[in-house]
């Protein structure tokens, strides 16, 4: 069986890597467009199932994983920064707050698909400007939805997770491990 990752995700790839299956990664750039009244809890996997579909196309015999992490806090979605401003801004918002981290994860498979969402709950101790300003400085958070990454330096913020550690990361791989057993597309 051929499988697809649909996602150029390094996290990603480094997680679905875990799972009993050989992979090959083809990342498909889709319409990321919400509509408006898109509700925060359900956007992640509607990205998903967009660039799901999107590499199913292109391979229409093998099966397809898309996946898409929102950060959602007050009903706000939090996506990548796009520079410094926004990244201090983000992390801002998420200091001494917990927020919800949503991935979408969507399964195409001989004509068929299946999508799901995992939530975790991350709380963050209180930031000062100092290591906001610190964090900011350095690589890690700019390609990361919300602004961080917990598997990085932004550990340090975390006061605590309700949930999958995984699904912070990226990929909910336990759950999409037990999905795609089920459906007899993983041994």
């Amino acid at each position: 069986m051929e499988y697809i990752l649909a996602s150029a995700s390094p996290r990603r790839q480094e997680l679905l890597a875990r799972l009993p299956i050989a992979f090959t990664v083809d990342p498909v750039f889709c319409d990321e467009t919400l509509p408006a009244d898109t509700p925060a809890a359900q956007a992640a996997e509607l990205l998903a199932v967009r660039k799901a579909a999107a590499a199913a196309k292109l391979h229409p015999n093998a099966v397809v994983i898309g996946a898409d992490t929102t950060v959602v806090i007050e009903d706000t979605i939090l996506g990548k920064p796009k520079d410094r401003a926004e990244c201090c801004a983000m992390l801002s918002l998420l200091s001494g707050r917990t927020h919800s981290v949503y991935t979408g994860v969507a399964i195409f498979w001989e004509g068929k698909s299946l999508s799901f969402t995992e939530q975790t709950e991350v709380g963050f101790f209180p930031l000062s400007e100092r290591e906001i300003i610190a964090y900011a400085d350095t690589d890690e958070p700019y390609d990361k939805a919300g602004a961080y990454g917990i598997q990085g330096n932004a550990g340090l913020f975390i006061a605590g997770i309700h949930g999958d550690y995984y699904n912070v990361m990226g990929l909910p791989i336990a759950r999409l491990y037990r999905q795609m057993r089920k459906l007899g597309i993983c041994s």
